[in-house]
């Protein structure tokens, strides 16, 4: 299974952007021929903020939700939205992941106009916001202007990065020294901590596959996730958003109805009995953890956090580790409220906001699936 991103944004009146430079290559049974149809024409435009877009769409984002709708009305400007109609109610009932997911879309664009010399100047929410969740106001105005800086070397690794949700190998430590690299990449104020000490990521190991139980085992936050099950290469086709299970083991199973989404909802049907015990064995393998911590839980701490986390990203890219989020216990619904605290008071004692946490290790490198994007919007384009 590969969780992938969206690969062209739509213009309103007519085109696409594209996205540009990500791995292709999955062999499936079936292959998402549609899905693999613009791929030699991504990333050629005159615009230069149409050419940073097509890097921005390769974000990681909750769910793959691809929660943006870009406005570029104005010259040299992007003005940057939340699609309201690809949030998580359920998971992420205020919204702080699908944030969190934008400043990701923020920080790819930044450091892509950086090797146009260009600089992107971002105000943040320049109409107000609403604390209880997010609305249709913009969520950054992004001003365009030349400038001298240097090239960002993570932009490098931006057509490779991915989220590994495969097992790590337990035989190799990930050095200190290299945690250390992947922490400094960090840049827009998140407190970014680690531990590779078997002790306490033992601890951490059981707490994160007990967090994923409960999301797992209630039924309305299950649904969710199943709801954007994409089964099979006719499904990523026609709806290249949510999770993705292609390849031929999957597409035997579709075909031969033993994983549907109704199998994945029933606690008694195999799909689902294999699915828990996977991904708690996966949790079980990580060889580290890291996490980020902000002073406060503000939109712009959101923000910022997702600037820094796609950094986090790129830089364990770089460093050949495998990365995945472990997002399940920092969510707010009230059945996880338990271990949110829990969690709040291991990982950050003297206070704040824990952003995001993950576990890293070595794994397999296992190529992402390219595909067709959703009919999401730039708008006045």
């Amino acid at each position: 299974m590969t969780l992938t991103r969206r690969k062209t944004i739509g213009l309103i009146g007519g085109g696409v952007i594209l996205a540009a430079g990500a791995a292709t290559g999955t062999t499936l049974v079936r292959k998402p021929t549609e899905a693999l149809a613009p791929w030699a024409q991504a990333g050629g435009y005159d615009d230069p903020r149409k050419r940073a877009l097509s890097y921005a769409l390769l974000a990681p984002n909750p769910h793959n939700r691809q929660p943006w709708l870009v406005d570029l009305s104005r010259p040299d400007e992007v003005t940057l939205y939340a699609d309201t109609q690809r949030l998580l109610p359920e998971t992420d009932p205020f919204n702080r992941q699908i944030t969190i997911g934008l400043g990701c879309f923020l920080e790819l664009m930044r450091i892509a106009a950086l090797e146009e010399g260009l600089r992107v100047d971002i105000e943040l929410f320049p109409e107000g916001m609403a604390d209880a969740g997010l609305d249709t106001r913009p969520v950054a105005r992004c001003r365009f202007a030349p400038t001298t800086a240097p090239r960002d070397p993570l932009f490098a690794q931006v057509p490779h990065r991915r989220t590994l949700k495969e097992p790590y190998d337990t035989t190799r430590a990930v050095p200190l020294a290299v945690l250390q690299r992947i922490a400094a990449a960090a840049m827009h104020g998140s407190e970014v901590q680690l531990t590779a000490a078997p002790d306490r990521v033992a601890a951490l190991r059981e707490i994160s596959a007990e967090a994923f139980l409960i999301e797992f085992r209630t039924e309305r936050t299950l649904k969710e996730s199943v709801d954007l099950f994409r089964i099979g290469a006719r499904e990523v086709n026609a709806n290249p958003d949510g999770i993705d299970f292609t390849g031929p083991t999957f597409e035997m199973l579709r075909m031969a109805g033993l994983f549907t989404r109704e199998s994945a909802m029933d606690r008694n049907s195999t799909s689902y009995k294999q699915g828990e015990r996977m991904i708690v064995e996966n949790m079980m393998t990580a060889m580290a953890h890291l996490w980020q911590i902000t002073p406060d839980n503000s939109r712009a701490a959101q923000i910022r956090a997702g600037q820094d986390w796609v950094r986090i990203n790129l830089a364990a890219t770089a460093e050949g580790i495998g990365l995945q989020p472990l997002s399940q216990g920092l969510q707010e619904f009230p059945e996880m409220a338990d271990i949110h605290a829990s969690l709040h008071e291991t990982l950050a004692p003297e206070g704040g906001t824990v952003q995001m946490w993950c576990r890293l290790g070595y794994g397999p490198q296992v190529p992402v699936s390219p595909r067709w994007p959703l009919d999401a919007k730039i708008v006045n384009a």
